[in-house]
């Protein structure tokens, strides 16, 4: 896929700097410019596995955020959106690295290049090694962090996390609602 990485960039960096007011930001900001996240894939084979992918899908779901947040009684705040729906994917900066294997191509095998995971920085999960990223820059809310933390819903199967997350849904609606824009960004936009 081609994205026009630049504009995707200056896409996302307007919103942040239009949206979130916090001490801090700046700085994340300058990280993700340092870092890959504006390069990176958002994931190895499953949606957004292209060049630029995790930007794009952390728009996407800010997006369907935005859509989809009549839904709650008590919409949050343009900022807290923006925050939860653009951050919740942190955890991925960093964390690819590209090799060649061999595919069979109309019968032929053929070296192409694809995306691997090379996990540098281990921490707890996919949720809260995003949440622990956001807070080295900038203090998340309550609701924000439960959204960042839970976004990938019931996924673990582990009984206590089925328990902790539906109890999130329940007490932080952005939570389940930055979970259903995860999803549909997923599965509706980036195949």
């Amino acid at each position: 896929m081609e994205l026009n990485l630049e504009a995707q960039k200056a896409q996302f960096l307007d919103i942040c700097r239009t949206c979130i007011h916090r001490e801090g930001i700046e700085d994340l900001l300058a990280w993700l410019q340092k870092a890959d996240f504006f390069t990176a894939p958002a994931s190895t084979k499953y949606h957004g596995s292209y060049a630029g992918g995790l930007c794009q899908h952390s728009l996407d779901v800010y997006e369907q955020a935005k859509r989809l947040a009549f839904l709650l009684p008590t919409p949050p705040s343009e900022e807290s959106l923006a925050v939860a729906a653009l951050f919740h994917d942190l955890c991925k900066v960093n964390m690819y690295k590209t090799e060649k294997r061999n595919q069979k191509i109309n019968g032929t095998w053929q070296e192409v290049p694809c995306y691997v995971i090379e996990e540098k920085f281990h921490f707890g999960g996919h949720g809260a090694k995003s949440v622990f990223l956001v807070q080295q820059f900038m203090k998340l809310h309550t609701d924000e962090a439960a959204a960042i933390n839970c976004h990938m819903g019931f996924s673990d199967g582990n009984a206590s996390v089925v328990r902790d997350v539906s109890n999130a849904y329940t007490q932080f609606p952005l939570a389940w609602l930055i979970h259903v824009a995860d999803e549909a960004a997923t599965y509706l936009l980036d195949r």
